[in-house]
């Protein structure tokens, strides 16, 4: 039987009690119920009706749910993690099977105690409200990135309210469309005005959606290994922020008057290597004390698994039987859906040959910015344009006049003009291919271990300028320009020994140099990491050392002789 100040420290540990003092919390912990699950042991089946709700003090379990025939992996929670409360909030059937992967001792809460207390205590529904709702996008949505053991805690996106202030422009451009209609109506009834209305229309229709799609692909994460910022533009940009657990340094929360009207803000994570910032997310100070949690839970483990890797150099040194390994079962991935036919055939073909930043695997590849590419293609891109739309006016002058195509005799004739035109896209057409395949191959690759510049001249040479992540000395960007500002592009400055490398006119420049910054840190955690193995070990023999001798040295010290 656990005794209630251990209930209530262990209470104290988790967010969701966050905001509850210790005689509430003490009420709470009395109305838990311990049950002890062995390893394999099922606790819920899915399907079944939802009456608890449960906190893992020790142990671990997975979840697991059947869809169509197949069994999908969906999370593996451990000790000061909690589960079942998304059924009982939103009064639903359990959507899938719970079991213990290793003995476990979990406190259980009844329903009618859950509901409770969600009705008696402000603070605690706002805190599930939060996990809730992480959860519940958490089941929508699968990141091909996250390592098979690693879980979703905090997912989440900007308040809506950012979205309905970007929508203030669209919605005033609906005036044109409106004017238009009015005037081909009442004022002059032609086919060019009604054709304006429709286009202003249209392109007002399609800005929304665009601003929807792009509100709705930038995603904040916090997993059991790091904080994650996820930004993408389909086609264009996809950027990951991100930095591990053990890099944070502080957590903190910036709002406005309206922020704290509609209860959202800036949730700013402090790290070795910057800042990365939850930009305008609901409930922020729910969302601090969740990433303060799992922070703190990181600090804990490390300590306990530089203890225990203390121990067994220890072990190792004196001979002695290695520790049994932790009988948890091993973690299995989620199952992705494969990529489709249609994605594997424009990968194939260079779906990401105009994308400004992507990844692959772990490298980050960019590309200078598509005005470089207009700077440098606008002739044949004109051309292009011009002779496309002289070929389609002349053919749809000749649409009017069919013997310029078939004669009454049966014979063809082709019209000069449309030849002539029809010939001339070739050559504008192939330039234009070879400018953008010149853009194309000059990239920008920024690798575990080292930082890369490629420039490759088609049909010709290849020149390769790389440095190591370690020998970087600064880093250091610049926008030139109102354009540079407008179009927010630049150029990163690589400072390594007496030279510089130039990533040139890249998108996003102060992105770049943090993705740099954090494989940097990256690194040298890797490093910090061996030389501190390698000092455990050195600390390890001379405690063996001493452990072997301390019979001889009390011996030695027995014999000295006393002084008179």
């Amino acid at each position: 039987m656990i005794e209630t100040f251990a209930r209530v420290a262990f209470l104290k540990k988790l967010h969701i009690f966050n905001g509850i003092n210790d005689v509430e919390l003490t009420a709470i912990a009395e109305q838990l119920e311990e049950h002890a699950y062995p390893a394999g042991s099922m606790i819920f089946e899915q399907g079944s009706k939802a009456e608890s709700f449960y906190l893992i003090y020790s142990g671990g379990v997975k979840i697991v749910r059947k869809q169509e025939g197949k069994e999908r992996h969906l999370a593996t929670l451990v000790t000061n993690d909690y589960f079942g409360e998304m059924a009982l909030i939103e009064r639903r059937r359990r959507s899938g099977t719970c079991t213990s992967v290793v003995d476990s001792l979990l406190f259980i809460l009844s329903r009618q105690n859950f509901e409770k207390l969600l009705k008696q205590y402000e603070q605690l529904r706002l805190n599930f409200d939060l996990a809730v709702r992480s959860r519940r996008l958490a089941q929508t949505l699968q990141f091909r990135w996250l390592a098979p053991e690693e879980v979703i805690y905090f997912l989440a996106r900007k308040h809506p309210v950012v979205l309905y202030k970007n929508l203030i422009l669209p919605v005033i451009g609906l005036l044109l469309p409106s004017f238009l209609f009015y005037a081909w109506y009442a004022i002059a009834p032609v086919t060019v005005v009604l054709f304006a209305a429709i286009a202003t229309l249209v392109a007002d229709i399609l800005w929304v959606i665009w601003l929807a799609i792009d509100w709705s692909n930038d995603y904040y994460i916090v997993t059991n290994r790091r904080v994650v910022w996820l930004e993408r533009v389909i086609g264009v940009y996809d950027s990951r922020q991100e930095s591990p657990l053990t890099t944070i340094l502080a957590v903190a929360v910036e709002t406005d008057i309206l922020g704290r009207a509609l209860d959202y803000g800036d949730v700013i994570i402090r790290t070795f290597v910057g800042r990365i910032i939850f930009n305008n997310v609901s409930h922020p100070e729910q969302a601090q004390r969740m990433i303060e949690e799992y922070w703190n839970r990181t600090k804990e483990q490390a300590m306990g698994m530089e203890k225990e890797a203390m121990k067994e150099a220890i072990r190792r040194k004196l001979g002695l039987k290695a520790a049994p390994p932790s009988k948890e079962a091993p973690l299995k991935k989620a199952d992705f859906p494969r990529e489709r036919g249609l994605l594997r055939i424009l990968r194939l073909l260079g779906a990401s040959r105009l994308r400004l930043r992507y990844e692959q695997g772990d490298t980050v590849i960019y590309r200078k910015h598509w005005f470089v590419l207009f700077r440098q293609a606008w002739v044949p891109i004109l051309g292009t344009l011009v002779v496309t739309g002289l070929f389609l006016y002349r053919m749809f002058q000749l649409a009017f006049l069919p013997e310029f195509f078939v004669s009454l005799q049966g014979g063809f004739t082709v019209d000069a003009w449309a030849g002539v035109l029809f010939i001339t896209f070739f050559p504008f057409m192939a330039w234009l291919i070879y400018e953008v395949a010149d853009w194309s191959n000059d990239i920008y690759q920024v690798t575990n271990e080292q930082i890369i510049d490629l420039d490759k001249k088609p049909f010709g040479t290849e020149s390769r300028n790389a440095a190591q992540l370690e020998s970087i000395l600064a880093i250091e960007y610049e926008r030139i320009g109102i354009l540079g500002e407008i179009f927010n592009y630049g150029t990163v400055y690589i400072t390594v020994g007496g030279t510089k490398l130039a990533f040139e006119d890249v998108i996003d420049p102060a992105s770049v140099q943090s993705d740099i910054n954090r494989r940097r840190e990256a690194l040298a955690a890797r490093k910090r990491e061996s030389q501190a193995a390698q000092e455990r070990e050195r600390m390890a023999e001379w405690l063996v050392a001493y452990h072997q001798n301390a019979e001889n040295f009390r011996r030695e010290q027995e014999q000295k002789p006393k002084p008179e």
